[in-house]
């Protein structure tokens, strides 16, 4: 893996960085629809209010989200949450990387940043659901060392298509 560019630096989202949030969130969802489960048309009919109520979910104690920023530019996002009910175990979700950025190491950047996160609240493993058509996001995960577990979910957009659950341990720091 190419190593990560030096003008790369993670930040949290905080109310500061909601356009800029939006922005990158909105990109997201027009590049590869097909990885998430809300859709461009629905989050571009969100408020001011929705962007705002948003970011203050990602900043409680129970889930983090971060920005990518190159520069003054944002480039990529991931967003975790502790699961409801087991805080052993928690869930990654809104990751995606610019196209500009992508195989550059800003994708492990971010997921490593959420595992320190989980750590960080004494979660076990981190899980994830990825599109069953998703096939570089499928490979990006089993490189980063995570199984799919065998559970699928339908894909909320496209009944033809189901989500994968994966799952990797992060009991141990790498060494």
């Amino acid at each position: 893996m190419v190593d990560v560019p030096h003008m790369i630096v993670l930040k949290p989202i905080t109310l500061a960085d909601v356009a800029s949030f939006k922005t990158i969130r909105l990109c997201a969802l027009q590049d590869t629809p097909l990885a998430f489960g809300s859709t461009y048309a629905k989050e571009l009919q969100f408020s001011d209010a929705d962007w705002q109520k948003r970011v203050d979910h990602w900043n409680g104690d129970n889930a983090a989200a971060y920005l990518a920023w190159d520069g003054v530019h944002p480039c990529g996002i991931v967003g975790c949450h502790l699961r409801p009910g087991d805080p052993t175990v928690a869930h990654l979700v809104s990751m995606w990387v610019a196209p500009t950025h992508r195989r550059r190491g800003v994708g492990q950047l971010l997921v490593n940043r959420i595992i320190d996160w989980a750590r960080s609240r004494n979660a076990h493993s981190l899980s994830l659901m990825v599109t069953s058509s998703n096939d570089p996001a499928i490979r990006f995960y089993f490189q980063l060392g995570f199984a799919k577990t065998g559970r699928t979910e339908p894909y909320p957009n496209d009944a033809s298509l189901v989500e994968y659950e994966m799952i990797r341990s992060i009991d141990n720091p790498p060494h």
